[in-house]
């Protein structure tokens, strides 16, 4: 009878183990769960329409800075962003739309033209009734962009004064392209000359083909594939955009600067005057600072050099010794870590001590 009731105990203890151990197990499983959940870091990158160009930039920046578990290229020091990083994409109305809601905290990140956020961080334009953009950080200056005016070739347009009285679209109100149609506009003295169109830029090609359009403007990185297809059917043309309108639009307008859309970067195309604006990646000032630092040792790795190189769109693409340069809005604390690190930027100096001024011995 004893030695039943040792047995009992005994199977009692050993299934009192295994359920502890079970119970063990199950918590340090959860323990990892939740670990791996945490570690997780979800970012987005709000970004312009699906056949512009901020659209596949978006995508470039997801394909090279996300850092999943098990991708190989990501077992390589900095070839990636943070562990656990996930960066997706979605397509906008463009800069304006994407400076809102990066400053509301309601996308992660967006992509977005100097010139409009300029506007943003002063309050004025299409942001005078949201006010000044305060939680707005920069992260890089990633590219520039061209200002392509295209024109049917039945409307006869070979300048920018031709578009007195003519079918024009200007883009959707919550594009970068709206801001500096309109700039252009006001510039050559054409403010209410043109019956404005405010489609998006798919829906004014399709108008411009089916003779609904005369022109329309576009800021895009150089070539923009879009407005390739217009220029091979050899419906269209590139119209320059020169003159003393020109003059008066880079005196009003510093973010603009005077480029050239080389021949031969459009089918048939010469040599064609135009200006050229920045594109930022821009944040909120919450973002972790070693978020932001390491997404961008990522993006300028030399390693992902090539990758960045076969997708190049417009001037200084991605290009690190212009990353930092002058975005109208501060950067942010993690971007001016790594640029400072790399090099691009000055390290802050110290206060100097003012001269006669007593030092104190320790």
């Amino acid at each position: 009878m004893q030695a039943k009731r040792r047995s009992v105990s005994f199977g009692l203890a050993a299934g009192a183990v295994m359920v502890l151990s079970l119970a063990t197990a199950l918590a340090v499983s959860a323990r990892a769960q939740i670990a791996d959940y945490t570690q997780r870091i979800s970012f987005q990158i709000s970004t312009g329409s699906t056949t512009g160009t901020y659209f596949p930039v978006g995508n470039l920046l997801a394909m090279v800075l996300s850092h999943p578990p098990g991708v190989g290229r990501c077992e390589a020091a900095n070839a990636c962003g943070p562990s656990g990083l996930i960066v997706s994409t979605r397509a906008s109305q463009g800069s304006v739309a994407n400076v809102l809601a990066v400053n509301s905290g309601t996308v992660s990140s967006g992509l977005a033209q100097t010139d409009v956020i300029a506007l943003a961080v002063a309050g004025q334009g299409p942001f005078r009734k949201t006010g000044p953009a305060k939680q707005l950080r920069v992260i890089a200056n990633l590219y520039g962009e061209d200002l392509h005016l295209i024109a049917a070739k039945s409307a006869k347009i070979k300048s920018v004064a031709d578009l007195r009285g003519k079918r024009v679209s200007l883009s959707t109100d919550g594009s970068g392209t709206n801001v500096t149609a309109r700039a252009v506009l006001t510039a050559y003295r054409l403010d209410g000359a043109v019956k404005a169109n405010y489609d998006s830029a798919e829906k004014a090609v399709d108008l411009l083909q089916a003779g609904k359009l005369d022109a329309l403007f576009f800021v895009g990185g150089t070539p923009v594939n879009l407005l390739q297809q217009l220029l091979d059917e050899d419906v269209a043309v590139l119209v320059p955009i020169n003159g003393d309108g020109l003059k008066r639009l880079i005196a009003r307008q510093p973010y603009l600067t005077v480029h050239t859309i080389p021949k031969g970067a459009y089918t048939n195309t010469p040599d064609i005057e135009t200006v050229s604006v920045d594109a930022l990646w821009v944040t909120d000032a919450s973002q972790p600072d070693a978020l932001v630092y390491g997404m961008l040792k990522a993006l300028y790795n030399p390693a992902n050099r090539s990758a960045i190189q076969t997708e190049r769109l417009g001037a200084h693409f991605m290009e690190l010794t212009s990353a930092a340069k002058d975005g109208k809005a501060p950067l942010h604390p993690g971007a001016v870590r790594f640029f400072t690190e790399a090099g691009v930027l000055k390290p802050p100096q110290k206060a100097a001590v003012p001269a006669g001024a007593a030092i104190k011995k320790s």
